[in-house]
């Protein structure tokens, strides 16, 4: 079956991100032989003075396979897991939702929206929680991560929201490639122009520094948009981080 882990408010400016605490549960996940994991997320939240948080209030999620008997077994072990490695000041919260079994998937995603536009309360995300039949907990401070936990699993449900964490891993050297060995890249679901023209195999891209891809209709996109004509046969480059700051 499949499942969304969702993690937020574990670090501090000095210890390991958030992003880098899921990357590690996904890992264990499939090590323990549970499942498989998917790509991590990172989802935008609202940043506002009544809102704690360590840098920029992202949540990180990623979607799992798992086998039918291992459920318990994945929260008990991501819970435990950020009981010990968050930053001792940390409020961390874990949601995991069984995706076939969320009860009001709409409800959800509009939590998820809601998180990036509103400040929300710890009581309405357990609320929530309750009422679709998905797991939330605590695991250090005040919790106050449960919100952006449970947020976090709603946009990735819906599926168009977040960047993947890191960049996209291409040859070593390769300036240039073309939109066909994109999107071999086992990164890269997608490769589109984000004005929305028309994208072709044999395009040319420039990439820059640190490409990354966003989450769109539920695949990892790598946006491009058009050059400048030069003289050359490159027709599209990848966006710079700060034109990613919308996902």
């Amino acid at each position: 079956m499949q499942i969304l882990v969702s993690i937020d408010d574990t670090d501090n400016l000095e210890s390991r991100g958030t992003g880098e605490l899921a990357s590690l549960i996904a890992e264990e996940l499939e090590s323990n032989g549970w499942g498989r994991s998917g790509f991590v997320t990172r989802h935008q939240l609202l940043v506002h003075p009544d809102i704690p948080y360590t840098s920029h209030n992202s949540a990180m999620c990623f979607t799992a396979e798992i086998n039918e008997d291992a459920l318990d077994k994945v929260i008990s072990h991501a819970g435990a897991f950020l009981r010990r490695e968050s930053a001792p000041e940390a409020d961390p919260g874990l949601c995991v939702a069984v995706v076939d079994k969320v009860t009001g998937s709409d409800r959800l995603l509009a939590f998820g929206r809601q998180a990036k536009e509103e400040v929300l309360t710890k009581e309405d995300a357990y609320g929530l929680a309750a009422s679709l039949g998905v797991h939330l907990s605590e695991h250090g401070g005040t919790g106050q991560g449960v919100i952006g936990a449970l947020a976090g699993a709603g946009l990735r449900l819906g599926g168009n929201d977040g960047r993947l964490k890191g960049s996209v891993k291409t040859p070593e050297g390769a300036a240039l490639l073309k939109v066909r060995e994109l999107r071999e890249l086992p990164e890269v679901d997608k490769v589109a122009c984000v004005a929305g023209g028309v994208v072709r195999d044999d395009d040319l891209v420039r990439l820059g520094d640190k490409a990354k891809t966003v989450m769109l209709g539920g695949a990892s996109v790598l946006l491009v948009s058009a050059v400048e004509p030069d003289g050359s046969q490159v027709r599209w480059q990848t966006l710079h981080r700060k034109e990613l700051k919308g996902y």
